[in-house]
């Protein structure tokens, strides 16, 4: 939605002749400030506090429940507080809560009946809340010595932790076929939603911290979980509606179910899709640096957004050197190539070892985003010049080293000016080396 741009137009009164009376004090300042044809006059008091006044709201009904509406469950001043795509992502994100209230409705009510009980749909939904114990608590205790992983990778973790609530609602949800089976079927099914918990949470701030642009992110966290609330409650309502008729029978609800399932699944993908992250990981980084050198300039965060892979982001990019990092110095140097290593990268952070598929990076305990840049530069050029020379890897890499140390400083420049934060590099639980 387009706003107008608020017109302020600053009104005084004309001051009254000059008498003889010195007592008398200027007249008060006072403004109109007219914004979506709604007129408000604003004045400060004796007491310098300001007063505003409704003076005219020519707006119809329709546009102010809308205008009330974002209000509540947007940031102020929104859209031009927020990164771009944060309207597609909120959209995504209401359905996805919505579909999710409701699959979980059905599930609780799947796995009572298996439990040999035959609740109502109210029942179902007040019980779900006390069967969500007990081994999710496992779940989230394993899940949570993830996070450095979820730190460099929460796309990937958002989805991921969507795909295992969807597994342990699709295993209450069958578990009235295999009575026999409850407490397997219940257990599993919420300690996957125990890992599920942990990784959204997880991932969540993140993802928020990418749309703030004011530093603004409180506001925007709040609004997004009433977004969140707001669709939950209503999922639920469908949820209770839909255990009442259509999935009263065990085929309705598997076929419901199911579609469920697959909307809440596409809903988080397309909201990963929209999330401009700035910070540098494996991937990120590989697409700046495929982006520049091929076309000479840096993307922004919104415009690498779309060419992140987001099931598979640990894949070796071959436009970018086909670099992978993470690996431990014995496995990824050869002992015989580490003094070779360390002459040609003497002042550097990072270590490279060329290999037939792909080459290994390993990083020093303390290295940032700006060394992991400059080590996939050489990597990157250091495979452009192999395809073309055929000089020893040695001194293709030296060659590299020198033709990245030529361009990196205003390479660096465009890197920051395009919005990308280079103080850290995060590459999960990969491991790094000390001398």
């Amino acid at each position: 939605m387009q706003f107008l741009q608020e017109k302020v137009k600053m009104v005084k009164k004309e001051e009254p002749p000059v008498t003889a009376n010195k007592n008398n004090e200027s007249s008060p300042l006072y403004w109109y400030e007219t914004s979506d044809s709604v007129s408000r006059r604003f004045h400060f008091e004796s007491d310098g506090h300001l007063s505003m006044k409704l003076v005219d709201d020519a707006r119809p009904v329709p546009q102010k429940m809308v205008e009330s509406f974002l209000n509540k469950f947007f940031p102020s001043g929104y859209p031009y507080s927020v990164n771009e795509g944060y309207l597609r992502y909120t959209q995504f994100r209401a359905l996805q809560h919505f579909s999710s209230a409701a699959l979980s409705v059905l599930s609780t009510q799947s796995l009572l009946f298996a439990a040999g009980l035959r609740p109502t749909p109210a029942q179902a939904t007040v019980v779900s809340w006390i069967l969500k114990d007990g081994m999710q608590h496992v779940g989230k205790l394993i899940c949570s010595n993830l996070g450095a992983r979820m730190d460099s990778e929460p796309k990937q973790w958002r989805i991921v932790a969507d795909v295992l609530y969807d597994f342990g609602t699709g295993l209450e949800l069958v578990s009235p076929l295999c009575p026999h089976l409850f407490l397997e079927l219940a257990g599993l099914g919420n300690f996957a939603k125990g890992m599920a918990v942990v990784a959204a949470r997880a991932t969540r701030l993140p993802i928020y911290s990418s749309f703030a642009k004011e530093g603004n992110l409180s506001d925007i966290f709040a609004k997004g979980e009433a977004i969140s609330t707001l669709f939950n409650v209503a999922g639920i309502g469908a949820g209770i509606q839909l255990a009442s008729t259509i999935c009263s029978s065990m085929e309705g609800k598997l076929v419901i179910g199911s579609i469920l399932s697959a909307v809440h699944v596409y809903c988080v993908v397309e909201q990963m899709r929209v999330v401009p992250i700035n910070t540098l990981n494996p991937q990120r980084t590989a697409l700046i640096v495929a982006n520049f050198l091929k076309t000479g300039k840096v993307p922004r965060p919104p415009d690498l957004r779309f060419q992140e892979n987001l099931l598979f982001p640990e894949r070796p990019i071959q436009d970018a050197g086909n670099v992978r990092v993470g690996r431990a110095l014995h496995k990824a140097v050869k002992p015989s190539q580490v003094q070779k290593l360390e002459e040609v990268f003497v002042e550097e952070k990072f270590l490279l070892s060329q290999g037939k598929s792909w080459t290994d990076m390993v990083l020093e305990h303390d290295a940032t985003g700006e060394d992991a840049l400059r080590g996939w530069l050489v990597a990157a050029y250091a495979k452009i010049m192999g395809k073309t020379y055929n000089d020893p890897d040695d001194v293709i890499l030296q060659d590299a080293y020198d033709k990245m140390n030529d361009v990196f400083s205003p390479f660096l420049s465009q890197v920051q000016a395009k919005g990308w934060y280079t103080d850290r590099f995060l590459d999960g639980t990969g491991t790094r080396f000390a001398w």
